[in-house]
């Protein structure tokens, strides 16, 4: 009897742990799907610039509570969409790095609003030995001849060489044809796009058709602006000092020539004086 009522227990204490358990997993799977949402990751790496297809997307779980702000849910949302930064394998797309709906693929989807893009030529000494990059900020220098100031220091010919910065933190676009804002090595090419606004524009290809160009590059988080006279050879060199001035002469009064006396005839012998009342005179013989 006592052994049918503990076995009868055990058989009620494992049917309520049975049930405990299944209740228990039931509350976590709920759990755990409400607290993650199905978003949109890149499948392959997406370039720059490139236009976003179905085999590049598929979704994934993500924490709810660590969704990015502008992440996508539906994947036929992006069909059409081009990147307007390069994206990686299993990042997620955001709205904020995707050209605005309409946009066509290539250099054109990553030109800002309002910006136009222009290329200019430069070589190995100009491109800033090849370390100015897609996605760098770079002043442009103008080297040109300037008419010389009319001060009576003119040069020979009227004009004089002047190096002036002209344009400050303009975007470099691209080098030659590589838009890829994720490689760093340097790369010398013979051509750079920049992003300027239709004023530079203007500027700059004022500043190609009138001297040579010269890139500056700066540092990424240096906004600051710097207004500069321009270089010249004087203020390289330094201005030579100017020779004293010449003391004036003074006048110099020339006082009348004064006749010199005939001096006496020498004379030989003996001389003797000789008194005449009040007068002397001297004779000699």
């Amino acid at each position: 009897m006592k052994n049918a009522r503990a076995i009868l227990m055990l058989l009620v204490a494992l049917a309520a742990g049975v049930a405990a358990v299944i209740a228990a997993s039931r509350w976590l799977m709920q759990q755990s799907s409400n607290s993650v949402a199905q978003v949109v990751v890149a499948a392959s790496d997406i370039n720059l610039g490139q236009p976003i297809g179905p085999e590049q997307l598929r979704m994934v779980s993500w924490p709810s509570g660590s969704v990015p702000p502008g992440a996508f849910t539906n994947a036929a949302l992006l069909q059409g969409r081009v990147a307007r930064t390069s994206v990686l394998r299993g990042e997620p797309l955001l709205e904020a790095k995707l050209a605005p709906q309409g946009t066509k693929g290539g250099l054109s989807a990553v030109i800002g609003e309002g910006k136009r893009a222009i290329t200019v030529r430069v070589n190995d000494v100009v491109g800033v030995a090849g370390f100015a990059l897609p996605g760098n900020l770079v002043d442009v220098i103008v080297n040109t001849a300037a008419e010389a100031r009319r001060n009576g220091a003119a040069s020979g010919n009227g004009e004089a060489s002047i190096s002036k910065i002209v344009l400050e933190k303009i975007l470099v676009l691209a080098v030659a044809q590589q838009v890829s804002r994720d490689d760093t090595q340097p790369k010398v090419v013979n051509a750079v796009t920049l992003e300027v606004t239709p004023e530079q524009a203007e500027k700059l290809d004022v500043a190609r058709s009138v001297g040579t160009l010269s890139l500056v590059l700066r540092n990424q988080v240096d906004l600051a602006a710097v207004d500069t006279e321009g270089a010249t050879k004087t203020t390289l060199l330094g201005t030579p000092a100017a020779a004293p001035a010449a003391a004036p002469l003074k006048p110099v009064k020339v006082s009348a020539p004064v006749r010199a006396r005939p001096a006496a005839p020498a004379r030989s012998g003996h001389c003797i004086g000789v008194l005449s009342g009040v007068q002397g005179s001297l004779e000699c013989f």
